[in-house]
């Protein structure tokens, strides 16, 4: 039993484009605390959508909805056997999944096309638009695991 209520900490939109997206979106880039180096990476990506005549939020929250699953698999213990139960994504989660996925599929591109992550952040968001790319083939396969898991989503508890 907790002894205090969690009070859940809320993140400050962004100064420039006042978006809770786009701070998650710094905050999971930043390492070592070094905010200033993300945003500048995110700003730049912003910035160079900008200059492709296209709303560089829109993009971003459009590759977004591409990537968040709506169904992944948790793995519970009946009776000595592990079954993998589909579960439903709550909307926070959906959210930090995406942006991971988004940089983590940026992070796995070859340095030999791209000179600066900005590049690489770019090019993944872009194809996740789009509906392609390595972050959606992660979400692909994750709904496709509950799937074909459905089977034991009665174990749901």
């Amino acid at each position: 039993m907790p002894r205090h209520r969690y009070q859940k900490h809320t993140n400050q939109s962004d100064m420039i484009y006042k978006s809770a997206e786009v701070t998650k979106l710094i905050n999971y880039l930043m390492i070592d605390g070094k905010k200033s180096v993300a945003e500048k990476i995110v700003y730049d990506v912003l910035e160079a959508l900008k200059k492709e005549s296209q709303d560089g939020l829109t993009v971003l929250n459009q590759a977004i909805n591409n990537v968040a699953p709506l169904h992944e698999v948790k793995p519970r213990r009946l009776g000595g056997a592990s079954y993998m139960v589909p579960i439903e994504v709550r909307k926070e989660r959906r959210l930090f999944l995406s942006l991971n996925w988004i940089i983590n599929a940026a992070k796995a591109r070859p340095n030999k096309e791209y000179h600066q992550f900005s590049d690489k952040l770019l090019a993944e968001i872009k194809e996740a638009a789009h509906n392609q790319g390595q972050a959606v083939a992660k979400k692909l396969a994750t709904e496709k695991l509950a799937e074909s898991n459905r089977a034991f989503a009665h174990l749901r508890w």
